[in-house]
């Protein structure tokens, strides 16, 4: 019988103790006479690093999971705190690593991934900006912490942001446009205290990089999503494809709706609302749609029926929005207890379906992956590669979505595919909107707006945003948590999602062989780079001239094909 989550023991970890034990270890592994000694030494190493890990991610988890719980409250904080110290210690380990006279040998024995990310590791760090990083944490639990705690009085009822969400997809216009109204309210109330926020951390993040020795953020942010393959200049020709080849697409999708809705202007408060007879919404209770979850995952493979066993076994998923809740999903891994953690908040509609499946392709990877190596950093691979496991897993469990949706599951994979060819332009106008952020460090917070609106007319052309003075002005962005809490973490979902694409059309010719390559991707974790990774699951690189093309024209031929104004 696997140990349950509630039964998972947290102690706050005494990092003075462990820097002691680190340093004292260190130095064994630097005055070692042989690779075999380093080799026993790192093993130590790691341990080390597993304790503080499997507590960050525990404390991680029951934070986010009540907010209001002041006992977990007070350990994030002290994370927030301690977190650039144990960046420091790990850093310490690769420098000695890339200067070990065994290097070579090491290489061997852990493979040479390590040492590329050891490398980019050390262009992140030094001891001088210890100070900022926490600032930075800090900032970071600061914005969380204001998203969280949103209660929005809405005609009678209180609703957190994730609770709000199912009466913006209601079939009554008028209700959508006030309850999205009611939701941007929150945002407008709050728009001093966010914008005060962004442009702290913005001048903390510019500090850092000049601290570091380079001329701006960008380089820091590249280096800290651990991108060794690829750089700026191909991620702004990737953007340029989406913009000429799947923009087009997008807004021929944005009003093919339009038509179905019988608009004569399609506002941003109905683009979640796909059909007049209402969006797919999944079948039965949160238990029975696991119960359902369990089913799929038993057919699909014996590896996944035993995955999603443990993690019902162990209880390692909490799924339902509840008031405290930190809004979003996420999935992470408790290294000492091998054991991956599904976070969502269901909310009665299809997004609970995807972010199910979703989240599940990360723990099946890190689940594949934890159990074969030590290092912990190739338990998940580079988020760029981690996040074609959880695209690619939401279109492998196609075939079982009849049991979350019924007779509605047609309309599911319709708005599925065709909003994630949607989501495809929103995801670079991210990525470019961080890239002139962080290139114009002193920008005022109206000047960062501008340049989110001028983006949407370039991205998101279809975007109508009447009577909402704070959209119109270019607000939206504030919502996205990514561009506050993980900089430059959001062209990976966009070149993942090609990837996946791939997956999809692989997928309906020979399921054998792509299933195959998926799992093997899942069991390489992050012992490969991004593009050595798209290699072995025998995927084009979405950087490849071509790529973005070939993989469109099935998708636009496969919505084509949908008469859709049945729905």
């Amino acid at each position: 019988m696997h140990a349950q989550f509630d039964t998972f023991q947290y102690k706050r970890p005494d990092l003075p103790a462990i820097s002691q034990l680190f340093d004292h270890q260190l130095q064994a592994f630097i005055g070692a006479k042989t690779v075999e000694d380093q080799i026993l030494i790192l093993d130590k190493l790691v341990r080390l690093r597993e304790e503080f890990s499997t507590m960050y991610n525990l404390c991680h988890i029951r934070h986010t999971a009540n907010i209001a719980d002041l006992f977990y409250a007070e350990e994030n904080d002290y994370f927030d705190q301690s977190l650039p110290i144990y960046e420091e210690l790990s850093n310490k380990m690769f420098k000695a690593m890339l200067e070990s006279p065994f290097r070579e040998a090491l290489e061997k024995q852990t493979g040479k991934q390590l040492f590329t990310l050891a490398e980019l590791s050390l262009k992140t760090f030094d001891p001088s900006i210890l100070e900022l990083l926490g600032e930075e944490n800090a900032l970071s639990s600061a914005y969380t912490k204001i998203k969280s705690h949103a209660e929005i009085e809405f005609e009678g009822q209180k609703y957190n942001l994730t609770g709000l969400y199912p009466l913006e997809l209601s079939d009554d216009r008028s209700m959508r446009e006030r309850a999205s109204n009611a939701k941007w309210q929150f945002y407008v109330e709050k728009q001093a205290e966010i914008e005060e926020i962004f442009d702290k951390m913005v001048k903390t993040r510019h500090k850092i990089a000049q601290q570091l020795g380079y001329k701006n953020f960008v380089e820091v942010g590249y280096a800290r999503m651990r991108r060794s393959d690829y750089n700026p200049e191909m991620v702004a020709n990737f953007r340029k494809q989406v913009r000429e080849l799947i923009v087009p697409l997008a807004t021929k999708l944005y009003e093919r709706q339009r038509r179905r809705l019988g608009l004569e202007q399609l506002n941003w408060y109905d683009e979640e609302y796909k059909f007049t007879t209402g969006n797919p919404k999944p079948i039965g209770t949160p238990e029975q749609i696991i119960a359902n979850a369990a089913k799929m995952y038993r057919e699909l493979s014996p590896d996944t029926d035993s995955f999603f066993q443990f993690m019902q076994d162990s209880k390692l998923m909490d799924l339902v929005n509840r008031a405290g809740k930190a809004p979003g999903g996420y999935c992470t891994y408790l290294i000492n207890f091998k054991a991956p953690f599904i976070f969502s908040n269901f909310n009665g509609t299809s997004g609970d379906i995807d972010v199910l499946t979703h989240e599940a392709g990360h723990a099946f990877q890190v689940w594949s992956s934890g159990q074969r190596f030590e290092m912990e950093e190739y338990h998940w691979p580079t988020s760029d590669a981690a996040e074609i496991h959880s695209m690619s897993m939401e279109f492998f469990t196609w075939p079982w979505m009849a049991l979350f949706f019924g007779d509605q599951t047609e309309k599911y994979y319709f708005i599925h595919l065709g909003g994630s060819v949607q989501f495809l332009p929103y995801g670079v106008a991210v990525d470019e909107f961080q890239h002139i952020i962080y290139e114009n460090p002193e920008m005022t917070p109206a000047e960062r707006n501008e340049v989110w609106r001028n983006l949407e007319r370039i991205y998101l052309p279809h975007r109508q945003y009447p009577g909402n003075p704070f959209l119109e002005a270019g607000a939206f962005w504030q919502k996205q948590s990514h561009i506050f809490n993980h900089p430059f973490y959001y062209i990976d979902y966009t070149l993942a999602q090609i990837c996946a694409f791939q997956f999809w059309s692989r997928d309906r010719q020979d399921h054998t062989s792509a299933w195959r390559d998926y799992v093997e991707l899942c069991r390489a974790g992050g012992s490969q780079s991004f593009l050595q990774l798209v290699q072995l699951a025998n995927l084009r690189s979405p950087f490849e001239d071509g790529c973005v093309a070939s993989v469109i024209d099935e998708i636009a031929a496969f919505l084509d094909g949908v008469d859709d104004s049945k729905y």
